[in-house]
């Protein structure tokens, strides 16, 4: 029999013949409390996540997922479903239900004729970049090696590649997708276009997605890495950031950051990727490094595989997390006031804020052409906030939110579907939350899917 005894809820009780039914019906591996891999395939990139599954499901095929969804269906079980476990909210796991965990489904096929390739939801984006430069070529991915390209595809997708590609969500031109009755749909431009248009912002709501068909682009190496300052040159460096980026072109991405070094040392920093054309390389880029002068400039030339390692070691797994995000209607001198002033009084020194860049290719879609809505924020102000001991979680929670709060009058009101916690659906998806309901209504009238930011059916 299997039961999770823990934090007095309500517990799945199974029978052994139940549980080896499930185990028959799977080529891939079930994991099970008390199991020797438990605790390992449990956790979950952010620590402040420690939940107890009481089924673990590692599919390796599309059939797997069929006979998990009917199981699940069949017990009325809660599913989680975990593609890289990189969701800082924690939607990968689930305490006293099912996670299927997609750490094995990890094949990616490339067609360098067509540019398309073929992604399984548990590649992460380190693992899917290299598998691309054997080929030359690249598909717009996010800036942490260590995240799932499932999340970050169904979410959104900032990167170092958004000015001149778009988004991830941009890119994804097909999915095999299972739906909570057990159908089997390929959603894409042609076939079931309503879905294909959810799925593209809509997060994991209207299914499992099995097989991603994204579009790839020729590029040999960028040019990126990042310029440090001193924090006392916060404010001008902030007011250089937004004239930079005010008219930078589509090949040039730009980031700011606020950080603490290894020593100590509060620092501000400017992080770009340019990947236009070599000979027009020091027109863009050489005004940058001329600013300053910096404490240190780690620019160069690089493969697009280290330009995704850039934050790595900022951002490791295992660390308490808590993330804000607000959309900047503009980096104003206000919010440039507000924002550096409570850097100044961070509590932990591991805590990052960072304002991205969303310029060219992915500004230029329509709000409403894809379930993605945030097109509006030139900037993003992401409030990464991290600590290692659990009991400093307050200080640091409450740190977060009072940002978040103060830069509230400098936002566009929407919220980043995979930079948020616990916003509400409906700042998460936008001008595009009724049609979303609508589409759910049609393909999860029960809300199977409901662990994630979640889209209520009105059934």
């Amino acid at each position: 029999m299997v039961t999770i005894e823990q934090r007095g809820s309500a517990h799945l009780v199974l029978g052994q013949a139940t549980v080896q039914d499930l185990r028959d019906s799977l080529q891939g591996e079930l994991v099970l409390p008390g199991d020797t891999e438990y605790d390992i395939h449990r956790r979950v990139f952010n620590a402040m996540i420690d939940r107890y599954p009481a089924l673990i499901v590692r599919p390796v095929s599309t059939d797997d997922v069929i006979a998990t969804i009917g199981f699940a269906r069949s017990h009325d079980i809660p599913v989680a479903v975990r593609g890289g476990g990189h969701s800082v909210a924690g939607h990968g796991t689930i305490d006293d239900g099912l996670v299927m965990d997609f750490s094995l489904m990890k094949q990616v096929e490339v067609d360098p004729v067509n540019l398309i390739a073929k992604v399984q939801p548990g590649v992460k984006i380190g693992e899917l970049i290299p598998e691309l430069e054997k080929y030359g070529l690249v598909s717009p991915t996010g800036t942490a090696s260590d995240t799932g390209i499932a999340g970050l595809t169904l979410g959104g997708g900032y990167g170092w590649l958004s000015g001149r590609f778009g988004l991830a969500v941009d890119n994804l031109v097909g999915a095999e997708v299972v739906t909570a009755d057990g159908r089997v749909i390929c959603a894409s431009v042609d076939e079931h276009p309503d879905l294909f248009w959810a799925l593209r912002g809509g997060s994991g709501n209207f299914g499992v997605v099995t097989s991603f068909e994204m579009r790839l682009y020729e590029l040999d190496e960028v040019y990126g890495g990042m310029l440090l300052y001193p924090f006392d040159r916060a404010r001008e460096v902030l007011r250089f950031y937004r004239e930079l980026t005010s008219t930078s072109p589509d090949e040039l991405t730009t980031y700011a950051a606020l950080v603490t070094a290894p020593d100590g040392q509060k620092m501000v920093a400017l992080l770009l990727c340019y990947s236009g054309p070599p000979e027009n390389r020091e027109e863009v880029v050489g005004p940058i490094r001329a600013f300053g002068p910096p404490v240190a400039d780690l620019t160069r030339p690089m493969k697009y595989s280290e330009m995704n390692t850039l934050i790595d070691a900022a951002n490791p797994p295992g660390l308490q997390n808590y993330w804000k995000w607000n959309g900047l209607r503009e980096v104003s001198d206000d919010a440039i006031e507000v924002i550096v002033d409570a850097f100044d009084r961070v509590p932990s020194a591991l805590t990052a804020i960072i304002i991205d860049q969303v310029n060219g290719a992915a500004s230029r879609v329509s709000p409403t052409a894809i379930a993605f809505a945030h097109r509006d924020a030139p900037h993003g102000l992401v409030i990464i906030s991290m600590w290692s001991d659990p009991a400093d979680g307050d200080v640091n929670i409450r740190w977060t939110r009072e940002l978040a709060a103060a830069t509230e009058q400098f936002s566009t009101g929407g919220a980043y579907v995979n930079g948020i916690v616990e916003e509400k659906a409906r700042a998460a998806y936008g001008v595009n939350y009724e049609r979303l309901v609508e589409i759910k209504n049609r393909y999860d009238p029960t809300n199977f899917f409901r662990h994630n930011q979640n889209i209520k059916p009105t059934g």
